[in-house]
């Protein structure tokens, strides 16, 4: 393979390891010239930050407005399942970042003063002046409340627009998915800036940081695989769950984990939901729409990292606001189909409830792309896992009440 094939084309999982391990090696051994190297950090998170509002603003109006509510299929019931199951685990990841409470180190340039609310009310209050605010200016602004709010609103109304219209937004948001995957195409470049630089002002002790979000965030979500999903499995079928959620994990979760992308997981989704012998007519539906809004992993990474930032810049988080990040997280998550670390850009939506900066937030994606070599992987094993596990569960339990 030519070197212009590996860098444009080449498994993006090796060169961001490459690029972390030559990060620690110039941050430890070439101080000085880790801390220049900081900028090639600073222009991707920059690079971005820049795309971030656009992409959920598109994404989301697209996803509305094409969705065909006429479909006479059987997926209330999956879709039920996918919204619970992604709440549950973003509460989940409440409970464990309040049990596990991780810090960041951001550079010393980065610190701010952070303005933490003082309670529920002060952010229902925030989040209404966020959700009437100008649509331009949210987006110049990267007011993501005010995105979100935005795009639900057109993305409704335009569902009974006409089929030409729908397909702009579909091509615009394709074009920024477009734009998004060159600048990932970047991060290993980015992120031996940014692991370089920080580790050539704060030491190793960022590495101990990174290894401590990792391990809350790959326990969550090993907790949510193993006892929150089969929880709900049971619920809906009355009787073990463990032998499906066992089966969906080794037949769909250990491909998933490999190819990091719940739509490239799809074929195989659909291979064993036949295999199974569940109702195509379900199953043909609710698989590609779970990988588009079944996103449990994706929930457990933005709330443990937002939650890992309102930590270290103080924030007194109370129960309430902690249900609100989940219902955000949650909300959040389904919108962070069709992109690579999708779930990483949508960290600055729940950020902005505690009045985190977007500065600040896109340095805490920084860090998820520093550890999504097994963060992303872990993520997408559950997410595509639980897509078929859930169809199965809901097409099990409609066969036992028609005997």
């Amino acid at each position: 393979m030519s070197i212009k094939n590996f860098i444009f084309k080449g498994n993006l999982v090796l060169q961001i390891s490459i690029g972390l391990f030559f990060g620690i090696l110039l941050g430890i051994f070439f101080p000085d010239v880790a801390i220049s190297a900081g900028i090639l950090g600073d222009l991707f998170l920059s690079a971005l930050k820049a795309a971030a509002p656009i992409l959920v603003f598109l994404l989301i109006i697209s996803s509305i407005t094409n969705h065909k509510s006429e479909q006479k299929t059987n997926i209330k019931s999956v879709l039920f399942l996918y919204l619970l199951g992604t709440f549950l685990a973003a509460l989940t990841a409440v409970a464990t970042s309040f049990l596990f409470p991780s810090s960041l180190t951001f550079k010393s340039q980065d610190i701010i003063n952070l303005q933490p609310p003082s309670g529920i009310l002060e952010v229902l209050k925030d989040i209404l002046f966020k959700v009437v605010d100008n649509p331009i200016n949210a987006i110049m602004s990267s007011n993501f409340i005010g995105i979100l709010a935005w795009a639900i609103g057109l993305g409704f109304f335009l569902r009974k627009a006409s089929e030409s219209t729908k397909s702009v937004f579909t091509d615009l948001s394709d074009a920024v998915i477009f734009i998004i995957r060159i600048i990932i195409r970047f991060a290993p470049i980015g992120i031996l800036g940014l692991v370089a630089s920080t580790i050539a002002e704060t030491g190793l002790a960022t590495l101990l940081e990174y290894l401590h979000v990792l391990l809350v965030l790959v326990g969550t979500m090993v907790f949510v695989a193993l006892v929150v999903n089969p929880l709900i499995v049971f619920w809906k079928i009355k009787r073990n769950p463990y032998p499906l959620v066992f089966t969906c994990l080794k037949e769909s979760g250990i491909t998933a984990f490999f190819t990091r992308s719940s739509a490239a997981n799809v074929p195989v989704n659909l291979a064993l939901a036949k295999k199974m012998d569940l109702d195509e007519d379900t199953y043909s539906v609710t698989i590609p729409l779970g990988a588009t809004i079944n996103m449990e992993g994706a929930a457990v990474t933005i709330t443990v990292l937002t939650l890992a930032a309102a930590h270290t810049l103080g924030a007194d988080i109370d129960i309430s606001t902690a249900i609100l990040l989940s219902i955000i997280s949650a909300l959040g998550a389904c919108g962070a189909s069709g992109v690579p670390g999708g779930s990483l850009l949508l960290i600055p939506v729940a950020c902005s409830l505690f009045n985190i900066p977007a500065d600040t937030a896109m340095l805490v994606v920084g860090v998820g792309m520093t550890i999504s070599v097994i963060q992303d992987s872990t993520e997408t094993a559950l997410n595509s896992s639980t897509d078929i596990l859930f169809t199965a569960a809901a097409c099990i339990a409609e066969r036992e009440s028609e005997k």
